[in-house]
């Protein structure tokens, strides 16, 4: 049943705008949560293909959005639905641009937008990672433009997403929920909303410190993956297993977090979340050297791979001009259908300059290229890793029968650390 707040009718008690790999997970636990649901994005085609019942989301099926629908949500391109929305949620991307800097294009789009419509009281949080102060510097003048006062008129918050795609374990509902508000009714409004939702909500002292802790938890992955990686290059140098020596530290049952050396990063997350931060401490004529200089390493990785990769084809008498090279899983992560800044692009750039024939094999992904030019896609993997002077593992994907590509395969790098070292098995 509808609701009056003021002179508004309140048709929606949530309004989700970017309906991605954020986006969506929210729009899951609202409906749980028995709450009324709509979704915005301006991707007409995305729209359709949820009002039809099928996912674009890992972690989100198609049986998942069909319930959604017989619950009452829907997804639309029609900004009009926020002026009836209780409370609205910004799940839009934060890319950088070419110059690696950051891109709130969405983020501002989305704010002007909801402008428009935003009525008194409306809860209004924002998502999106972003450098520290976007909340009140940004967001928040956007909206008063209007004559709505944040704090006053509407309330305005600041909680980071914290979605893991893949991870069976932990998901919006099972994560802390950190929140910060413009003021302290803001965050009891923001907090009485995401306590519906998730176990446990974590309450900061403003916008400033809920975007500042997703920077800090991101740019400790990066640093700590950036140390692992060096740590491996030496290894290698040394003749050093790296492997095993991160296997005996990890025995320590205090002061000491395992992380393990791959390909490269990729994702939404750190390649990108770590120079949101480096881009605000500039602004106050600083350098974040930690940061930057963990991206350098993790940014080098793909080039080591190669150099691996060409080192041990040599040894076995053949060279990289000319060799058959298959990538095998070329997502950023294992088990999703996710391509966003996998190190596989890279990879496969340096190969194919090296004179390779590169080609690929993984069953989540239909088309890849790398900058442009299609890679070509193997459809049998047993007839690829016959075919191919060397495989290297990338993500090993559960479906992958690791078994057989090393019984198979001629000589496989393994980047993961998931095989066992032989004599055409090698591991970074």
């Amino acid at each position: 049943m509808d609701q009056t707040r003021g002179d508004r009718v309140i048709e929606w008690d949530l309004a989700v705008i970017g309906l991605g790999y954020v986006g969506m997970p929210m729009v899951r636990e609202a409906v749980r949560g028995g709450m009324r649901v709509v979704g915005l994005d301006i991707d007409s085609r995305l729209v359709d293909l949820l009002n039809a019942g099928i996912s674009h989301v890992d972690d989100i099926s198609d049986g998942d959005v069909a319930t959604f629908l017989a619950q009452g949500f829907r997804a639309t391109t029609d900004e009009r639905v926020l002026a009836a929305a209780d409370t609205v949620v910004i799940c839009v991307p934060t890319p950088l641009d070419e110059d690696r800097r950051p891109d709130l294009g969405a983020v501002t789009g989305a704010v002007r937008m909801l402008a428009e419509h935003l009525g008194p009281d409306t809860l209004v949080v924002l998502e999106s990672t972003t450098w520290p102060g976007t909340t009140e510097e940004v967001v928040r003048p956007l909206l008063e433009k209007g004559g709505l006062m944040a704090g006053i008129d509407f309330h305005l918050a600041y909680s980071p997403e914290r979605i893991d795609p893949g991870n069976p374990d932990y998901a919006l509902h099972n994560t802390p929920k950190i929140v910060g508000g413009v003021t302290s009714a803001c965050l009891d409004r923001a907090m009485a909303f995401y306590g519906k939702l998730v176990e446990q909500v974590v309450p900061v002292r403003g916008t400033r410190e809920a975007e500042m802790a997703k920077l800090l938890e991101n740019t400790y992955r990066q640093v700590n993956i950036a140390l692992v990686n060096e740590i491996a290059v030496l290894c290698d140098e040394l003749a050093i297993d790296v492997w095993d020596t991160i296997a005996a530290a990890a025995t320590k049952p205090f002061g000491y977090q395992p992380f393990r050396p791959g390909p490269g990063v990729g994702g939404h997350c750190i390649p990108i979340d770590p120079s949101y931060l480096s881009h605000r401490v500039r602004r106050l004529g600083r350098q974040f050297r930690f940061a930057e200089l963990a991206q350098q390493v993790n940014d080098g990785m793909p080039a080591y791979v190669a150099e691996r990769a060409m080192r041990m084809l040599h040894r076995h008498g053949r060279c990289a001009n000319g060799a058959t090279i298959l990538l095998l899983g070329v997502t950023y992560k294992p088990d999703i259908a996710d391509g966003r800044e996998s190190p596989a692009t890279p990879l496969a750039r340096r190969l194919r300059a090296a004179g390779a024939q590169v080609s690929y094999f993984d069953p989540l992904i239909r088309d890849w290229s790398a900058d442009g030019v299609p890679v070509t896609r193997a459809d049998d993997l047993d007839e690829a890793l016959e075919a191919a002077n060397l495989v290297i593992l990338l993500q090993p994907h559960r479906t992958f029968d690791l078994s057989m590509v090393a019984l198979r395969a001629a000589l496989v790098l393994d980047t993961r650390g998931v095989l066992q070292a032989a004599e055409t098995v090698e591991r970074l």
